[in-house]
């Protein structure tokens, strides 16, 4: 396959696509890379393909000199839009973070060429990255095999400076914790079970911290029946944006979630955060200074007595 003419002055500006679907709680995992690959690519025009949802958050970080949004619906229509973007970019590189069967299609939509250099699982990638078991990876050390090639090293931990917001309006009681004990509505399976929340609820009051549950208008429903057996929780559910879940998670006592986004960006933010896992997903995704992965392979086998050690160490 033709790559891009590599005939032209190598002082001049390059053009860099890096691929990075969703979803929310995966856009904050990636933040290491993404950091990684503009400081790799400090005087190119970077450039990320996102959805829609994301794409104000990619914005606000300041790392990226365009962001373009996928459509990412499965029509002969959204798939032409993005050939036509992949297309106009006239991109000399691709970092494919997303490395599903989908982006490996939009590989193919640039037929009959020429073709950028490609990192990622498409078959006839320049820089291909496929291997037994990648998806059992986790994706911190997924994303660092990746750009290994390029001489590119993420950090760590993330630096998550622009995410923050004023939550004096919120008026909570200092020291709080937030508790998530939602996920998204096709994995109730990742939910450790709202009486245990409403337990570590009780013991973080008696502690003198004031829990917060937070989580969108679909866990109301749980934030209300945890209050029914905590009544001191002070419940956020559908009154936080993104920047406001920034700025709690930098002033919180801890955290204690699900595996879901608002947990993963808690984490990634700095704050000393517990992530409770059963084995209905994958324990090894997270990323933060301050995180412990919490795993039992059934949550019935997971107590309160334990996710509290586990904030103690969190914290230490």
């Amino acid at each position: 396959m033709n790559g891009p003419d590599r005939s032209r002055d190598p002082a001049r500006q390059q053009r860099i696509l890096i691929i990075k679907l969703g979803a929310f709680g995966d856009f904050f995992l990636a933040q290491t890379s993404f950091a990684a690959i503009r400081r790799h690519h400090a005087g190119d025009r970077l450039s990320l393909l996102t959805i829609p949802s994301l794409a104000p958050l990619a914005r606000m970080s300041g790392l990226f000199d365009e962001v373009l949004e996928d459509p990412r619906e499965r029509s002969l229509s959204a798939y032409l839009a993005v050939r036509r973007t992949l297309r106009a970019g006239r991109f000399d590189r691709v970092y494919d973070l997303q490395a599903q069967t989908r982006t490996d299609l939009y590989f193919r939509l640039l037929f009959p060429g020429p073709w950028p250099e490609w990192s990622g699982t498409a078959k006839g990638a320049s820089h291909p990255d496929r291997y037994d078991g990648r998806r059992k990876v986790p994706a911190l050390q997924r994303y660092a095999r990746q750009l290994a090639p390029f001489g590119i090293v993420p950090d760590i931990a993330p630096d998550l400076g622009w995410l923050d917001a004023d939550i004096a309006h919120f008026a909570i009681p200092a020291p709080f914790a937030l508790l998530v004990p939602g996920s998204s509505p096709g994995r109730p399976d990742k939910r450790w079970p709202m009486r245990r929340y409403a337990d570590i609820a009780v013991a973080l009051v008696q502690r003198g911290v004031t829990p917060v549950v937070i989580g969108t208008a679909i866990e109301a429903d749980i934030a209300r029946s945890i209050a029914e057996l905590c009544p001191k929780i002070v419940d956020l559910t559908a009154k936080t944006s993104v920047p406001e879940l920034g700025g709690l998670a930098r002033r919180a006592w801890a955290a204690v979630g699900n595996d879901t986004g608002p947990t993963h960006l808690i984490a990634a933010v700095g704050c000393p955060t517990v992530a409770v896992f059963s084995d209905a997903s994958n324990p090894i995704h997270s990323s933060g200074p301050r995180v412990i992965v919490h795993h039992r392979p059934e949550f019935d086998a997971m107590d309160s007595a334990g996710v509290l050690d586990a904030i103690e160490r969190a914290r230490a």
